[in-house]
């Protein structure tokens, strides 16, 4: 465990293919506690937090517009300081993105990508976009969750900063046509599934289910009754599933 580059914060565990596990924005590895300890026996967990998220700097973070390939390439960058040539990339949401991202712009490198609500490309209303904004002082009821953990993690003024900025980023992606990775998915030559929850409002099945199909070995799969953090509200699930995938490949 330790620091890379400019304050990323990461956690190397275990022998065997290497997995990176990212967890979601504004999130912990801790989060992905549950996950880790199913992996450790059998692979290298590489264990990321993103920047910005977790203890990883800055913070708090204004995030740009262009933050999903900033942050592709200096996780890449971190696979190479390490010495892995290739990985399996497990995230959930934007550590989802970020690994459906990684895996296009560096085909070589994944072994194969796994994904939790990340589904290539940001769809939101102008409501979505502003709920985000004002997450800290204005929360609606069902991102209530988020605005206290956030306000309890990086503090109200930290978090108030990375709402708006991260609002602001997603507006300006959204406005450019909202692609991350969907413009390139046949460029993502490994293996890939994609899951998400039957009611995720952020990245709904038929999104998801678009994207799985647009990579040429993609795979979709529905976490049933399950909304954006499957890994949270459906564990017993999820986790088989994912050591089951990483053992087949």
């Amino acid at each position: 465990m330790g620091w890379y580059g400019p304050g990323l914060w990461f956690e190397d565990e275990g022998q065997g293919d290497a997995v990176v596990l990212m967890p979601g924005w504004g999130g912990s590895i801790v989060d992905l506690d549950g996950v880790r300890r199913a992996l450790r026996g059998g692979f290298r967990v590489i264990a990321v937090d993103l920047p910005g998220s977790g203890r990883s700097q800055p913070q708090p973070r204004a995030y740009p517009p262009t933050y999903y390939v900033d942050d592709a390439h200096l996780l890449l960058a971190l696979l190479d300081d390490l010495g892995v040539g290739a990985a399996h990339l497990v995230g959930f949401s934007d550590g989802g993105e970020e690994a459906l991202l990684m895996a296009r712009l560096r085909p070589a490198r994944a072994l194969s990508v796994l994904t939790w609500g990340a589904a290539g490309s940001i769809v939101a209303t102008p409501e979505m976009l502003r709920a985000l904004r004002v997450l800290i002082d204005e929360p609606v009821p069902e991102l209530l969750p988020l605005a206290a953990y956030l306000a309890e993690k990086y503090g109200a003024d930290g978090a108030r900063t990375m709402a708006r900025t991260w609002s602001a980023a997603m507006a300006a992606i959204v406005e450019a046509g909202g692609d991350i990775s969907r413009s390139g998915a046949a460029d993502i030559t490994c293996p890939a599934l994609l899951i998400t929850g039957t009611h995720d409002p952020v990245c709904p099945p038929d999104l998801v289910r678009e994207m799985a199909a647009a990579i040429p070995r993609g795979r979709f799969l529905e976490a049933p009754d399950a909304g954006h953090p499957v890994h949270v509200s459906h564990a017993a699930w999820l986790i088989p599933r994912i050591v089951s995938w990483l053992g087949d490949h």
